[in-house]
């Protein structure tokens, strides 16, 4: 099979969940011994992961250029895979008219629309919550999603959770969505046994990109209602912080402790 593979941005795989999803996927792909390429219209950041030492062919694409136009009809791939929606509303369109045998496949990462509602009702109500009111969930950014979700033959969806909202609020076909959760390698024994034991084991930590809006949230709400909980029944305990792109925004650290009084706040590390 011929893959090519659409990308926002180029995979990276030690800074983002999405760039771990990513190339879970395509290694999937190489063990099957698909010829995949690679391509995005983004600059290639040196944290990308090297796609030539897998076996993976890399292309440099750009937007609102003919240019795409030759080169998927000299490529013609049987599939064609959009990393996030806004790809496939910007090259969907090309691929269907010079390759129209292709498969198109849409893989969400998550479901965008669900993340701007819940990001949109905590700017406006200034609490976490789950429940969004349907004007927020109901925008222009959901139409655009949904639109690509039924243009493509295929979507690959993380959550049960997000396939349900799509079947039963948006009454999208369950034969168009697929259940791919993240692909992650077992623990073998030996790893096992170079971990510490539960008793053995002290403080806390939090993963994530600083770059994405919604982990900075959760960290905010981490070191502001949750952590103060915590250090009243664990005054000892450490909170550590990692993520790429911390520069991205004022580390917590900066902000006063609320449970001792003190400026002692989670620790950031850049990873």
């Amino acid at each position: 099979m011929n893959l090519l593979v659409i990308g926002y941005v180029w995979p990276e795989p030690a800074s983002s969940a999405a760039g771990y999803r990513m190339l879970a996927l395509l290694d999937c792909f190489r063990q099957h011994d698909w010829k995949i390429t690679f391509a995005s219209p983004a600059e290639k950041s040196i944290h990308r992961t090297d796609l030539p030492a897998r076996g993976i062919s890399e292309q440099s694409i750009a937007l609102n250029c003919s240019s795409f136009d030759t080169f998927v009809r000299t490529l013609q791939p049987d599939i064609v895979l959009f990393d996030r929606f806004m790809m496939e509303e910007q090259f969907g369109w090309r691929v269907e008219s010079h390759c129209p045998q292709a498969l198109r496949v849409l893989d969400t990462e998550d479901l965008s629309c669900m993340r701007h509602a819940r990001h949109a009702a905590v700017k406006l109500s200034g609490k976490v919550t789950t429940d969004v009111a349907p004007q927020l969930l109901f925008s222009d950014h959901a139409k655009r999603e949904i639109a690509a979700i039924l243009r493509s033959d295929l979507t690959l969806m993380i959550s049960r959770a997000e396939i349900q909202l799509l079947t039963s609020t948006f009454q999208v076909d369950p034969a168009l969505l697929q259940y791919t959760p993240f692909m992650l390698q077992p623990v073998n024994t030996e790893q096992q046994a170079m971990l510490p034991h539960r008793d053995q084991r002290n403080h806390f930590i939090a993963i994530g990109n600083f770059r994405h809006a919604p982990n900075w949230d959760a960290v905010l709400w981490l070191q502001q209602a949750i952590w103060p909980l915590i250090r009243r029944q664990l005054p000892q305990a450490e909170l550590h912080i990692y993520g790429a792109y911390p520069h991205q925004r004022r580390p917590p650290s900066t902000m006063p402790n609320r449970a001792s009084g003190s400026r002692a706040g989670p620790r950031v590390h850049r990873t």
